[in-house]
Parts: structure tokens; sequence; C-alpha cells
């Protein structure tokens, strides 16, 4: 067994050995809790940034949208723009029109048109633009959701610091950091924060019983064997009890909004995703991921864009208008990222599809501090690439970190001693894109 194999498997067996002992004593199951549910208070931060933003909103556009046909329309070249046409938007630039919701709130938006990745495969660069680095055989880096959790500390205690909605655990682990610093992961945002509750079969008298009983046999061992697995199993129990008493549970559940705002934001996946993030960063959990899964359009490029960007349209834009509304877009940052873009070349005998083309492509910031109604950088004529102001992925990522205040540069090392930032590596480390904030 590889190290790599070792450590997840390590990891895995403290996780699941936890998780038994929460069924087995309290008669709850907390398996979508343990992750994150342990992380408490931050590692000490350093505020080297605009630090207005208290949360982050990341939407991971998984397979590579293109940006061509979304938000850096190439009007005057039809032979790479194809039949999609550009409009006008409440900013002073077009964008594609299969976003004709997202025009009316471009005013609050920033859209990187220079963006550039050296990952042209969708895991190797779904890994890069969640960790910063590179895949590596021997370590798993952390996640850009862990490392705020870890540097930034839960805002709200009686909730998880990271949650994800419809996304993969490959790309949102927490690494060597440990499972405290995971993410909580929902599959399916309208189901909520399952198993969170006191089996029907345990009495609240047997579970106040079965408590008093696990704490009595906890306080010896724990006195005698102080390492931080045990630690961890002994924090289990209070986690369990303060998420579960919780009124601030609650968030999970979207089933609580009003129909009209449901219907806003509309019966999607990845919809219901955004409604159920802005609920958690309105109860206070710090980053908050959701995923929308059909951006790979190899084949029939444009039918499958425009259905992609029809839910994108509706549920980024009332998002948007939906934060605003409620006061809290000044202090929550909100990213659309992707692993790279499509080529302008299109494909005719792919029925007129697209491939991959991680040279340059798109991805948008809004609120938390960004200056709204404008572009950054540029691509040249054909989209193909970066003509001006390029931003890599540790680019992009060191630029959460410094909305957040956080040193995005801190060096932390893994258990074999190696140091690794949130911005990545010394050769590729990271610059924030700091002339985007207001």
């Amino acid at each position: 067994m590889d190290t790599r194999s070792f450590m997840k498997a390590d990891e895995l067996g403290r996780r699941q050995f936890l998780i038994n002992a929460a069924r087995s004593y309290l008669g709850v199951s907390l398996a979508p809790m343990l992750g994150a549910g342990l992380a408490g208070s931050s590692f000490g931060q350093s505020h080297t940034g605009g630090a207005k933003a208290e949360h982050v909103i990341f939407l991971n556009m998984r397979g590579g949208m293109s940006h061509i046909d979304t938000f850096d329309t190439k009007p005057n070249n039809k032979d790479v723009q194809g039949p999609v046409e550009s409009i006008g938007t409440s900013a002073d630039f077009q964008i594609s029109q299969f976003l004709p919701e997202t025009a009316k709130v471009a005013k609050h938006l920033c859209v990187i048109n220079s963006m550039t990745s050296k990952q042209g495969a969708h895991t190797p660069g779904q890994y890069l633009l969640h960790r910063s680095y590179a895949p590596r055989g021997t370590i798993v880096h952390p996640a850009i959701g862990s490392w705020v959790v870890r540097q930034k500390g839960r805002k709200n205690p009686n909730l998880p610091g990271f949650v994800t909605a419809s996304t993969s655990p490959q790309v949102s682990s927490p690494g060597f950091f440990g499972a405290e610093f995971g993410a909580v992961p929902l599959d399916r945002p309208d189901k909520g924060l399952k198993n969170s509750t006191r089996a029907r079969s345990v009495s609240e008298e047997d579970f106040k019983r079965r408590l008093a009983i696990a704490d009595a046999l906890n306080k010896t061992f724990s006195d005698q064997y102080q390492t931080p697995a045990v630690k961890a199993y002994d924090s289990l129990y209070e986690e369990a009890v303060k998420l579960m008493q919780s009124s601030d549970l609650k968030a999970f559940d979207i089933s609580q909004e009003p129909a009209k705002v449901q219907n806003k934001f509309g019966s999607s996946r990845f919809g219901q995703g955004c409604l159920l993030a802005r609920r958690l960063v309105e109860a206070g959990v710090r980053f908050v991921e959701v995923t929308h899964r059909s951006w790979d359009t190899h084949y029939d490029n444009f039918t499958n864009v425009e259905s992609s960007a029809k839910i994108l349209d509706q549920s980024y834009s009332a998002l948007i208008q939906d934060l605003e509304e409620r006061g809290l877009l000044d202090k929550t940052l909100v990213v659309i990222g992707t692993e790279f873009g499509r080529t302008p070349k299109i494909v005719e005998e792919h029925s007129f599809g697209r491939d991959h083309h991680p040279s340059c492509f798109s991805t948008v910031m809004a609120g938390g501090g960004v200056a709204g109604g404008q572009k950054y950088g540029a691509s040249d004529k054909n989209g193909n690439r970066v003509a001006k102001d390029a931003v890599t992925i540790q680019d992009f990522n060191a630029t959460i970190g410094y909305a957040l205040g956080i040193d995005y540069n801190q060096v932390v090392n893994s258990p074999s001693g190696r140091p690794f930032r949130m911005a990545g590596a010394d050769a590729e480390v990271g610059k924030p894109v700091t002339a985007i904030f207001g």
C-alpha cells in the first residue's frame, strides 16, 4: 500500500469508528457531519487582504464551461462564435444570449476573461482548481474550502464551516489537514442534513443516560491516552448534541423558504444548491460549494451549452439578487469557477462540438468587496490565448484568500514536513488580482 492509500485508509478508519460509536451509543448517525464538524476555530489567521468577505459561495462548473458561449463572446467572429448571439448587460460589456437574467445583474459582476491553466484533462483540472496544486501520487492536498476553514475558522460554532452540494468528495476532501477540515457533503440539496436527529427508538431520557455513561467511560481513557484521535472521539459527543439541539439546523431545510423564493431559484439540483448556499451563509457557514455538472460539450456544444446555461442563468441571477436584497452580497464572495474552457474551433464532425481548452477561459467573481460591472483581462480575437492580464488558477485561489483577509501564502507543513500554501507551490505561487476590488 502506498503512502497516500495508507493515509486515506487511516483517516477513513478513524472516521468510521466515530460514526459507529455515535450510532451505537447515542442513537444518532453523524456521517454527513463528520468532516467539518470538529473544526472549531482558526489556526492563526493573518489579515492580508481586503478582509471584506466573510463567506464564499463557490459555484463549480464541472466539465469545462465554454467561455466563448457564455462570458467571452466574439460577436465579430462568426467562425468562432457560431450561432450564438451577444446581448447587452446592466454593465458596459456583453455576454451570451444564453444568459439574459445574468445580464441584468452584471453590474455586480467582475468577469475574468484571461484565465489560463496547464491542466487539460477533467480530473487533474478539477484537482488544480480546488487545491492550487497538480495531483501527486504521494499526497492529497487540502481543498480551498479546507484552507479557508483552517485559517479563518468557523463563524457559527453550531454549524460546519465547509459544506458542499452535488460535489465529488474527491475534489473537496481536506487532504493532509484531516477530517476535521473536510466538507460536509450533501448529494441532494433538497434533502437537508440527513441523520442529524436522535433515532425514534431512543427516548430523551435514554439518550441522556447513554451520554452520561459514555462521558464517564471516556474520561479515564482520555486522561490516559491524550492523542489527536482520542480527542476527536471525545469531541464527537459534544458536537453531536450541539448540532442536534441547535435551531441553526433548520438552515439546511430549503423547504422552509416561501414558494415564491423557491421558484425563483428553480427546481434544478443546482438551483436548489444555490438556495441552500444562501441559507447556509446567512446562518454563518463559512464556505459553500455547489456543483453544476453538465459542461462537457465535445458533442453538440450549442444545444448542450444552451441547456446548461439556462440552469446557471436562473439560479445564479437569483442568488446574486437574493444576497443583495438581504444585505449579504458585500460580505459574501460568489465565484464561478471551471477547470478549463472550450476550443474556439468548432468540430463539425462532432455535431458542432468544442474540445478542451485550458490556455484561455473565463471565471466570474461578485460580492465580497469586488467592484462590479467590469471585465478583467482579455483573450485574443479568437478566444484562443490570453491577450492581457493572465490569471492562473493559483492567482484565482489567492484572490479568494485575499477577499477573506487571510494569508493565502501562509506555509503549512504536511505530516511528512513538506511546506504547502493555499496559493500553490513556490514555482507557481499565486498572486491575488487586487485590481478587481473596489
